[in-house]
């Protein structure tokens, strides 16, 4: 994994009624660090869309969690001077096996809702979003900049 990146598995608290679920609290250290949640978005994907590619240059970190349906996610890091450059790394999140994941805003990002059904995504952010300036850069989801690790092609989110 891309450092700072991390997927935390969620616990499903079950019985009878269905399950209850603590999707993300503040004293997890180990996963949280000292981010400060300020904003909390809902994004429902019908089955094949693709958003990506963006980052954000002014120290935002996404929390993202699929609470319906299944989602790709992938991070892609192409800092000049990173150890981790030309890492691109896919994280597989559905609503049966809840997990977050957080991925630090200088990567490039982005989802694809997989399955036959849409996708509803749960994303938590540290910075608020500015109507005036968003602080957003955006590539085309086929951008050819960003590079497969595995293959050493342009990333295909259709393969």
């Amino acid at each position: 994994m891309l450092p700072g990146v991390r997927v935390y598995d969620i616990k499903k608290n079950i019985d009878e009624r269905g399950f209850f679920a603590e999707l993300l609290r503040l004293d997890w250290k180990d996963f949280v660090e000292d981010d400060n949640i300020v904003q909390v978005n809902l994004s429902m994907s019908c089955p094949g869309v693709i958003r990506a590619w963006h980052r954000h240059s002014r120290g935002q970190v996404d929390y993202i969690c699929a609470v319906k349906g299944s989602l790709m996610v992938c991070a892609y890091d192409d800092r000049k001077n990173s150890k981790t450059k030309g890492q691109l790394d896919e994280i597989i999140l559905n609503s049966e096996k809840l997990q977050i994941v957080r991925i630090p805003g200088f990567y490039w990002h982005g989802t694809k809702c997989i399955g036959n059904e849409p996708s509803l995504v749960l994303y938590n952010v540290t910075k608020l979003y500015d109507y005036e300036e968003p602080n957003e850069e955006r590539k085309a989801w086929n951008d050819p900049s960003i590079i497969d690790s595995k293959t050493g092609e342009r990333y295909d989110w259709n393969k």
